[in-house]
């Protein structure tokens, strides 16, 4: 069936500024649809959201992501592929509590089907006593969730954004700390599949050295059998035969009958080889799929990793900001203090000279 729509609702759509990570850029001059597609071939759940024909929101859900609200009716998430911090703007806190409940939802089952693959893949991978090598199982399709009506107005969010918006620092630094053991995972899957390999690749020199031994040897049975069926024929076409020829007769077809045994052995022998150089090729490709998601895993703890360092600059520039304006209260404070001192002797000298005028 493919991608399908499995829930919608409509929000102002922004994205952090990439320049100053700080402020928030509208994507969307009015309010639009934001929809969680599924699909089914691949086990993905994405959101999505269309700007007339332009997409301002492409964010596949993975189980390392988070959705925040930040007020009542606005929330926000980032996309390390994207590279960036979706933000949405909805007309009421409903329809963000309800947005934020299918966003749970969908990464767990994103969670749950990960799982199951990775489940299969090391079950797969993972050397069997009865057989060199196993065919891969896809992994566990779930249930499409049911779709779901559209809701929310194209009435103008009354809580857009201000500049002092940010990303939560707390949001990057989980998303970073899985990263590292998905390194670690998929690191273990590929050095397993190295050494299947290379046992795999041994056993395959080996047997077509076996092969070419066994056509040469094949070559010779058959033209050894030949040649006992001739004589076979011309003893047969001799009219006096006697006993000992009947013994030679009956050794010659004891003798074909095994070369034909061995024939036999040595075919099926070839079709195992064939099957397991075919194993071989379905391990290959295996190999090279790993290799390429731990390069894609590899790019985006980079990139957490500058986003964190990124998070935590910030975080000690509010600090310092927050120290500089506490100095600056005391210090007004202290003016103040010292301004209601004089103003309460002005009084009290005002006072004293009018009792002494009266």
């Amino acid at each position: 069936m493919g991608e399908q729509p499995i829930y919608s609702t409509r929000a102002h759509v922004f994205q952090i500024d990439p320049n100053t990570k700080k402020n928030w850029l509208p994507t969307s001059k009015h309010a639009v649809t934001v929809s969680y597609f599924y699909d089914s071939t691949r086990n993905v759940y994405r959101i999505i959201s269309l700007d007339g024909t332009k997409a301002i929101i492409n964010s596949t859900i993975s189980p390392n992501m988070t959705f925040t609200k930040t007020s009542q009716k606005f929330g926000q998430w980032a996309d390390s592929r994207a590279n960036t911090v979706y933000g949405l703007g909805f007309s009421t806190e409903h329809h963000l509590s309800k947005f934020a409940e299918k966003f749970a939802e969908y990464k767990e089952a994103a969670r749950l089907a990960k799982e199951k693959s990775q489940e299969k893949m090391e079950m797969a991978t993972s050397p069997s006593q009865e057989s060199p090598a196993g065919e891969l199982s896809s992994p566990l399709t779930p249930v499409t969730p049911p779709m779901e009506n559209i809701n929310g107005t194209d009435e103008i969010c009354d809580t857009t954004p201000n500049s002092d918006s940010r990303p939560e620092p707390a949001q990057n630094a989980l998303a970073f700390a899985h990263s590292p053991a998905m390194t670690k995972h998929w690191e273990a899957e590929l050095e397993a599949l190295k050494g299947n390999n290379a046992k795999l690749t041994a056993a395959l020199l080996e047997s077509t050295a076996n092969v070419k031994q066994w056509k040469q040897q094949l070559a010779a049975y058959q033209e050894e059998a030949e040649r006992l069926h001739k004589r076979v024929t011309e003893l047969e076409c001799q009219s006096n035969q006697t006993p000992a020829i009947k013994s030679q007769k009956t050794e010659l077809n004891q003798t074909i009958e095994e070369l034909e045994s061995t024939l036999r052995d040595k075919e099926e022998e070839m079709e195992k080889l064939k099957e397991e150089l075919e194993n071989m090729n379905d391990l290959m490709e295996q190999k090279d799929t790993l290799t390429q998601k731990l390069e894609e895993t590899e790019l985006r703890s980079r990139v957490l990793e500058e986003q964190l360092a990124g998070a935590e600059q910030r975080l000690e520039e509010n600090q310092e900001e927050q120290e500089s304006f506490r100095k600056s209260l005391r210090t007004l404070l202290e003016l103040l203090d010292g301004k209601i001192f004089e103003l309460t002797e002005l009084r009290d000298t005002l006072a004293r000279l009018i009792e002494e005028a009266s």
